[in-house]
């Protein structure tokens, strides 16, 4: 198997390092898991929910775990209070990095952008399900998502050009062309206005749009459907999403065809070959 086309296997989960984290305590934000699907709800409703250099951090940890998480097989993210994530807080984050230096300014970027990292590495299919303000750096979390489903009201701006900032923030420049295209994502990244709920849809942001009522419950509905999926499967799908982005045509296809024997070596695949001849519908068990 070449390197530079082949999904690893992390050593330390080859060695037995799988947790549970169904009672994990977060401290930034509210945490609930229950039939293998997590909900992280940004919960600072009076402020539009923004992100502070603690949120930031804790949530990069927390999706950093979820590569070794034996519980959680879908994680939705989610804001209270009508709105998705106003971005950085102005207080906490943009007053204190104007009096910063450089070495630490690069210090906080690269932290930010090892969330959008380390959201793209964990195996789980993250839904994100957006309503109201979902701006700067909370554009970047829907963004990193792997599903998007939002309301009409919603509005998604990634205004770091408003601010004077370039709009290339934690790999906005590498994934918005890959989900609307170049050229609307330039105009986003460029003015930094508003993208409404249906202009959003019909650009193919989000893949579908909810009434704002139903919004949590289509979204965890979703991350059950794939929770009750073969999950390991669904992993190594991720994985080939994000890697076969720097592949050649050929490099992917060989990539894809070692990825795929390895899931035919799983029981989930035998599984579903006995429910198939037996007519039943497979319960997938994710090894």
């Amino acid at each position: 198997m070449t390197s530079d086309s082949t999904p690893r296997v992390d050593p330390a989960l080859a060695a037995g390092n799988r947790r549970s984290l169904a009672g994990y305590r977060a401290a930034h934000f509210r945490w609930e898991a229950a039939d293998g699907v997590a909900t992280i709800t940004l919960d600072r409703p009076e402020r539009k929910n923004p992100l502070t250099f603690a949120s930031y951090a804790e949530l990069r940890d927390l999706f950093a775990q979820l590569r070794y998480a034996a519980d959680v097989h879908a994680v939705v993210v989610t804001g209270a209070g009508g709105n998705f994530c106003s971005g950085g807080d102005v207080h906490e984050i943009i007053g204190p990095l104007v009096r910063l230096a450089a070495p630490e300014l690069l210090m906080f970027t690269r932290m930010t952008g090892d969330l959008v990292k380390t959201m793209r590495a964990c195996p789980q299919p993250i839904v994100a399900a957006v309503d109201g303000v979902c701006a700067g750096a909370g554009a970047i979390v829907a963004m990193a998502s792997d599903l998007r489903i939002g309301t009409a009201r919603s509005k998604t701006a990634f205004l770091f050009n408003r601010v004077g900032l370039a709009g290339c923030d934690m790999g906005a420049c590498a994934i918005l062309p890959r989900i609307i295209g170049h050229g609307r994502a330039s105009e986003l990244l460029y003015t930094g206005r508003a993208l409404g709920g249906e202009e959003g849809e019909r650009w193919g942001y989000f893949n579908r749009l909810v009434e704002p009522e139903a919004l949590l419950t289509e979204a965890q509905s979703l991350a059950r459907e794939l929770a009750a999926g073969p999950t390991f499967a669904n992993g190594i799908t991720k994985t080939m999403l994000h890697q076969e982005w720097s592949m050649t045509i050929e490099q992917a296809l060989e990539a894809e065809a070692q990825a795929q024997a390895i899931c035919m070596m799983t029981e989930d695949f035998r599984r579903a070959y006995r429910a198939f001849v037996g007519k039943q519908k497979p319960k997938f068990e994710g090894d």
